[in-house]
């Protein structure tokens, strides 16, 4: 897959859409409120975090999943640094990802954090309690090159109708080998083969609720 910079368009003015994959960035609803429904609630937090907590992220878009997941550490009263690690084949923009982030003001001031770490990909990128690193690149090429395990995933790729690549059993079974034991993953895709590769990866599987129009979602954990 040849990787180059996001092609982006604006729904409202507001609401990024890539139009190579002709899928909206976050919901046309709310995106934080998504944020917080699919992949911190789906994951589970705050109640799992703890010291060196780990995230990975296959799709970090505009970065508004791992600000918001830095906004509950820190309304949570967590201590020590919160890890994050983001795969990313098409980042975006310095000027399209604060516009899109400039839409949430509770985050928005963390865009600096994410534009530096887009700016060096695989360089880790320090902001007080936030240790962020972004992979750049197709991740089924990038993943097997990354020697962590994350505690919780943000699986949040373009659906898996229009950006396949980011949901074939081999990939997923990646992400899999790099969860910690009593790891999770969490997505707002619904699709039975999404949830049949988690499965047949080693996790166990649960269709919970899903945000806003949206019936369902998936969450899976992985056994201790």
């Amino acid at each position: 897959m040849a990787n180059g910079q996001a092609e982006v368009d604006w729904r409202d003015g507001r609401v990024p859409i890539s139009t190579r994959f002709d899928d909206p960035y976050f919901s046309l609803e709310d995106g934080l409120a998504e944020t917080r429904h699919v992949f911190l609630q789906g994951n589970d937090l705050p109640a799992r975090f703890r010291p060196g907590f780990t995230i990975a992220e296959l799709g970090v878009g505009t970065g508004l999943n791992l600000l918001a997941a830095r906004l509950l550490w820190r309304e949570s009263g967590q201590t020590g640094r919160l890890h994050y690690v983001g795969f990313e084949a098409y980042p975006m923009a310095e000027a399209d990802l604060r516009r899109a982030l400039s839409a949430f003001p509770e985050v928005s001031d963390g865009a600096d954090l994410v534009a530096r770490a887009l700016a060096q990909p695989g360089t880790t990128v320090e902001d007080g309690d936030m240790a962020a690193t972004i992979l750049i690149g197709d991740a089924a090429r990038t993943l097997p090159g990354w020697s962590g395990r994350a505690d919780a995933w943000f699986l949040d790729g373009f659906s898996p109708a229009k950006n396949p690549g980011l949901w074939t059993p081999d990939l997923l079974a990646g992400v899999a080998r790099h969860t910690a034991p009593g790891g999770s993953a969490a997505t707002y895709s619904a699709a039975g083969a999404v949830r049949r590769a988690l499965a047949e990866a080693g996790f166990q599987v649960e269709r919970r609720p899903g945000f806003g129009r949206k019936r369902h979602m998936t969450v899976a954990r992985m056994p201790e």
